[in-house]
């Protein structure tokens, strides 16, 4: 198929995992019988964003791929024929938790993982306490309704993971997405913050020829003794040439719908010839970590 509709779900988080859970789930099944084709979740929709402050009690919180989730959302894919991209908190094994997500085709088959590869670790975001870098490496998967490519958050700041997915033959890159502004830095910073978040998201399109789709979460969270995190909302997509097809509001529960055409990705990538001229005898430097 050349044109498929892009379902992004985009809410609040409450306390309670299991009814986080059912209001995903539902969410994802009204996005199909909207039209979506490729349906994809925030990052770790089951929970509020527990990074905010290390508690070991959280591991709790983990579950197994394959596990419940897993189960639920193929059940919907092959119920409605959709390819579902879902965020969760993965218990690999004792002391071993990834921040993965599971692509699963419109059969319902779970067609692979991703696990997360960079890690954050800053105020109000110490993922480094949870999760253990990934080693899928950077895949994309042919689902029934084109070839896609699943990153996570942090890792959309990084060119490296968008190409390196890009030439996997990625035609859309997915980023389950958990972002928004501390408070108190919010008038300062706010808009500059937001504004390199979605710039560095469009120019992966821009360099790769494909599209993106980013899907973040909405609403205040404050564990206790803590201002929280306002999370920014603004799910959107781009398209082949980084331009903004859709963009969700920064408050509101959304389901966005995005139709487009994956035959521009070829089109694309013939009139703006990055890959084909791209100097890979010239790179091998960007493995060091740095020229001393």
């Amino acid at each position: 198929m050349s044109k498929v509709t892009l379902g992004l779900v985009q809410h609040a988080c409450t306390a309670l995992p299991a009814a986080n859970s059912r209001k995903t789930l539902a969410l994802v099944a009204q996005a199909a019988r909207r039209g979506a084709n490729i349906i994809c979740t925030q990052e770790l929709f089951r929970t509020q964003y527990f990074c905010q402050h290390e508690d070991h009690a959280h591991f709790k919180l983990a579950e197994t791929i394959p596990g419940p989730s897993t189960r639920a959302f193929q059940k919907i894919a092959k119920k409605h024929g959709v390819v579902i991209v879902a965020s969760l908190f993965e218990k690999r094994a004792s002391g071993l938790y990834h921040n993965t997500a599971a692509i699963i085709d419109a059969d319902g088959a779970l067609l692979g993982i991703y696990r997360k590869m960079h890690i954050p670790d800053d105020p109000l975001f110490h993922e480094k306490f949870y999760f253990t870098p990934g080693d899928t490496g950077f895949r994309a998967w042919q689902t029934k309704y084109g070839r896609i490519g699943v990153l996570i958050c942090w890792d959309q700041w990084y060119p490296e993971a968008a190409r390196l997915t890009a030439l996997q033959g990625a035609e859309i890159l997915f980023y389950p997405t958990a972002i928004g502004w501390q408070p108190r830095e919010k008038a300062e910073y706010g808009v500059k913050q937001h504004g390199a978040w979605e710039t560095i998201q469009r120019s992966h399109a821009v360099a790769n020829g494909c599209y993106v789709a980013a899907v973040n979460r909405i609403g205040l969270e404050q564990p206790i003794g803590g201002d929280g995190l306002e999370f920014w909302g603004q799910s959107f997509v781009a398209g082949t040439s980084g331009q903004i097809l859709a963009k969700a509001s920064v408050d509101r529960e959304e389901i966005l719908l995005v139709p487009v055409d994956l035959g521009k990705v070829d089109v694309t990538r013939t009139h703006w010839p990055f890959l084909r001229d791209r100097r890979i005898d010239a790179y091998g430097d960007i493995t060091k970590r740095f020229h001393d």
